[in-house]
């Protein structure tokens, strides 16, 4: 089975369970350990098993090797066996399917965030292809909009406003609608401070051209 990269399909409204995804996912990024427990338990019992497994692993890359093995490690008291497939394909296949998801997600700018990657280093940017958009985001079993609704959120809780404003324009490129955006800010009330509530509201109103 080969890696392939996720479609952009429509998000019109924040359901319950992508709502307890993504606050779980700001919660995993940033939250204390007990808190993640608590976390899990509550997405347990109303979000499916797949995405919050996709949600954990893709957290390494936003918040880190030892939170999402953490949060893993809390996961399995829940669920012992795992729930989803080892990654599939090969590099070439990874880097095909992660510059497309890349491309779905920063649209115009995508030309323009490869060349400014690569100034940075061109191994953070075959990085972020390969491993990033292709090994990781690429994965099925939880569609591209609720991964960018979850990448927002981990960028919100851990303060990464740079990412959170090409997030924030990201999932908007693949189909996500506005309301979606003001109804997850909302949602991330209590589980973020309220000082960066009102600095995600200031940077969506930036975004929206506001």
């Amino acid at each position: 089975m080969t890696t392939l990269p996720q479609e952009a399909r429509t998000l019109d409204s924040l359901d319950a369970p992508t709502r307890e995804l993504a606050r779980l996912s700001a919660v995993v990024t940033a939250g204390k350990s007990d808190e993640v427990r608590q976390a899990l338990a509550v997405a347990a019992a109303m979000v499916p098993a797949i995405w919050i497994e996709e949600l954990l692993l893709q957290t390494y890359l936003f918040a880190g090797f030892p939170r999402s093995l953490n949060a893993m490690r809390e996961w399995r008291r829940i669920r012992p066996q795992p729930v989803t497939n080892a990654a599939t394909g090969h590099s070439s296949e990874w880097t095909d399917a992660g510059e497309r998801t890349c491309a779905l997600v920063y649209g115009p700018m995508y030309d323009r965030l490869r060349r400014n990657i690569r100034k940075l280093h061109p191994a953070l940017d075959d990085w972020m292809i390969v491993e990033g958009y292709g090994k990781v985001l690429s994965r099925p079993g939880l569609d591209l909009p609720r991964r960018e609704l979850c990448i927002i959120a981990a960028c919100a809780a851990s303060e990464q406003d740079r990412q959170l404003h090409s997030h924030l324009r990201g999932a908007l490129n693949v189909g996500v609608a506005p309301r979606v955006i003001d109804e997850l800010i909302d949602a991330l009330f209590d589980v973020v401070s309220h000082e960066r509530v009102r600095s995600m509201r200031l940077l969506w109103a930036r975004v929206q051209g506001k």
